[in-house]
């Protein structure tokens, strides 16, 4: 048997539960937060603060700040400025796709650094290409180019190193 029907008048309003859904609440939301919270900006070479995502740093904060880690004994991640007018910049391309690019690229560096002193040797100063193991000087000489290599990079893996940095050393001296 069916229940029975209760009266419009004699009951009292339904009580509102105190759980909220999202859904029940998303009218509520038409105004936006007051304040997001702030995030970290970006700090450029020179020492001047960038907007990131809406945050805002004076550059006062931003030079203290590299000053405190430059007291710290970090080392900068910009090369040397180049005062001798006879040094050379070389520019390793290494794919960032597998390690042994890098490897390779971290050995031919100290290579040359050490072999021929006052070289600026810098390693991906611009995204890479994909497949790429490209050595060449800052004038625009290429030394090795092995481009748009497929897996597992035999080409690159078969260089000897070694006879690599002996023969740059030798073009750039």
């Amino acid at each position: 048997m069916a229940p029975k029907r209760k009266a419009k008048g004699s009951a009292p309003p339904p009580t509102i539960s105190p759980r909220k859904t999202r859904s029940a609440t998303a009218g509520k939301r038409a105004d936006p937060p007051a304040e997001k919270p702030s995030k970290k900006a970006k700090v450029s070479l020179n020492g001047n603060a960038k907007k990131s995502d809406g945050a805002k740093v004076k550059a006062d904060d931003a030079k203290a700040k590299k000053k405190a880690s430059d007291a710290d004994g970090a080392p900068d991640a910009s090369p040397p400025a180049n005062t001798d007018v006879s040094a050379k910049t070389v520019i390793i391309e290494a794919c960032k796709q597998c390690n042994s690019f890098k490897t390779r690229a971290i050995r031919v560096k100290e290579g040359l650094e050490s072999a021929v002193p006052g070289t600026v040797v810098t390693i991906n100063p611009e995204k890479p290409r994909r497949g790429c193991f490209e050595i060449r000087e800052e004038s625009g000489q290429i030394f090795v180019s092995l481009l748009n290599m497929p897996r597992p990079f035999t080409p690159m893996k078969k260089l000897d190193m070694d006879e690599v940095i002996q023969d740059i050393v030798k073009k750039i001296a």
